[in-house]
């Protein structure tokens, strides 16, 4: 009898050699490397890769070239696909909705990399109370007066975070180590907003307090860090500005479109915000003129969670789901579980 087929994605994988042999003994690996979105749809148009049953993206940074999967791409795909792993986190480039009613699960590696993006969160955490931003642009512009004016201006304005409250939208895995680590390393008080209230242990681990209403927490929060994924619209949007403790701070660890960045310059220049901290950007790879130029905003280049361990964890995780998935009918890191028909999904 013939192995299953999956479909790999991108690039080669860099480390997890032994696992994806593994992969290879129980599947045939059929391979669309880079493929732009033309000829990967007349690939699937003309069945190059067979009735493939999974589908494995190793790597953020290739196998992604078809861009967004919509339904023009995803009604092409064989009714043999039950699961699409990729690496990353997000997954606003993927309808997984539209995936979900084709029968196929998502399943993004959010897990693999937590530790990586909760440390960015408390480097940027720590650089809105601190102005590090300020300080180290002043030093790289190699302008004694620059230098100076730091030097002498800074502590007037900045302050650690112990006992101060930290706001989380979004106390998933990322969430929940942001507030983990804010707790322990810098003395924070924790309080959340969410969808779901968190079991009264998980809370009590971190002595957070759930705010079933944003704006009730945002008034009372000194810190707030946006870790919800992207669901198709803002959530500081210009209006959420006006429920800010004034003077307080944001953090962006999520996804640009999530904030309003023209309202954001609005309260950063009134003083509604006292400064903010950016990993992601509304228009990615383009950056906001007016938010750049402010020396109380530290910005990253969406890398958050880059690091060699993040990759690891993404090749791992990828293969793991769909090992588990056909071995036991479930997958490790589904996403899109709500909206399947699993007599559709099944193997």
């Amino acid at each position: 009898m013939p192995k299953p087929t999956v479909l790999h994605l991108g690039d080669d994988v860099k480390w997890n050699h032994a696992l994806y042999r593994q992969l290879q003994d129980k599947f045939q690996i059929v391979r669309s490397y880079s493929m732009p979105r033309n000829e990967f749809m007349q690939a699937l148009k003309t069945r190059r890769f067979g009735n493939f049953v999974a589908m494995y993206r190793p790597f953020w940074n290739t196998g992604g070239e078809m861009g967004n999967w919509d339904d023009e791409l995803i009604s092409l795909l064989p009714k043999s696909c039950k699961i699409f792993t990729s690496a990353g986190a997000g997954f606003d480039w993927v309808d997984t909705k539209r995936l979900a009613q084709s029968g196929v699960i998502y399943c993004n590696a959010a897990a693999a990399c937590t530790e990586s993006v909760a440390d960015a969160a408390i480097w940027l955490i720590l650089s809105t109370y601190r102005l590090f931003s300020w300080s180290s642009q002043a030093a790289r512009s190699l302008s004694a007066s620059a230098f100076s004016d730091a030097n002498r201006n800074i502590a007037a304005i900045t302050h650690n975070p112990r006992d101060s409250v930290l706001g989380i939208i979004g106390l998933g895995k990322i969430g929940y180590l942001v507030a983990q680590k804010a707790k322990t390393a810098l003395g924070m008080k924790i309080v959340y907003n969410d969808i779901r209230r968190l079991p009264e242990a998980v809370e009590h681990s971190i002595g957070a307090k759930f705010y079933p209403a944003l704006a009730d927490m945002l008034a009372i929060a000194d810190c707030t860090v946006v870790a919800t994924p992207f669901g198709g619209e803002k959530v500081i949007s210009a209006s959420t500005f006006d429920h800010f403790k004034t003077g307080s701070r944001l953090v962006n660890i999520a996804r640009g479109k999530l904030v309003d960045e023209d309202a954001l310059v609005r309260a950063l220049e009134t003083g509604k915000l006292f400064a903010a901290g950016l990993d992601v950007h509304f228009e990615e790879p383009h950056v906001n003129g007016k938010l750049a130029k402010m020396r109380q905003v530290e910005m990253l280049s969406h890398t958050a969670g880059a690091s060699v361990d993040s990759h690891v964890g993404f090749e791992k995780l990828g293969m793991e789901n769909i090992l588990n998935f056909f071995e036991t009918g479930q997958a490790l890191s589904p996403v899109n579980l709500q909206w399947i028909d699993h007599t559709q999904a099944k193997i």
